[in-house]
């Protein structure tokens, strides 16, 4: 694992491939990086389902509402249209490029209406710079990224078992 400089800015999700550790970038996206750690810190994201994995693009995650197994509103045709209760973001487009590792928040064509839904790059995809808000980088388990199941949607799908904040655990 790498090492942790940071904890209230670090996120650890256990999936169920392995440990990702992301460095979290409040001094890119502030509000974002709020946001995850609002919801990892409600265990909103224990149990949401990979709902949406391109291979060599990004694995695609964090439907609280419609992705969570195990949660009565748990609908896997549905993963990938919902998000958490809280308003939508406005937002924090950056000069941050999207390179491998990077973690960055799903939206709609609409630009402000980022909620829970994020993806982590598998590659380089500088098509999305200054459309997308950046608000992390994996640091350490990219190679269980590399290994999350594909599709659109996927069928039995990988997960999130557990995000932590790391200064929580």
């Amino acid at each position: 694992m790498a090492e942790i400089k940071d904890p209230e800015n670090t996120l650890i999700l256990e999936t169920t491939k392995g440990q990702v550790v992301i460095q979290l970038l409040p001094q890119v996206a502030p509000e974002h990086v709020a946001r995850i750690k609002e919801l990892a810190r409600e265990k909103a994201y224990d149990g949401v389902v990979f709902h949406r994995v391109i291979d060599g693009f990004m694995a695609q995650t964090g439907d609280v509402q419609f992705g969570k197994q195990g949660s009565e509103t748990f609908n896997p045709g549905r993963a990938g249209m919902g998000g958490s209760s809280k308003p939508d973001l406005k937002a924090e487009f950056s000069a941050t490029s999207h390179i491998r590792g990077t973690c960055s928040m799903a939206r709609s064509q609409n630009p402000n209406s980022a909620n829970s839904q994020f993806f982590i790059c598998f590659a380089d995809a500088p098509w999305l710079n200054k459309q997308y808000s950046v608000w992390g980088q994996v640091i350490s388990g990219m190679e269980f990224v590399d290994q999350i199941k594909r599709g659109e949607p996927v069928k039995d799908p990988d997960s999130i078992v557990s995000a932590r904040i790391a200064a929580d655990v």
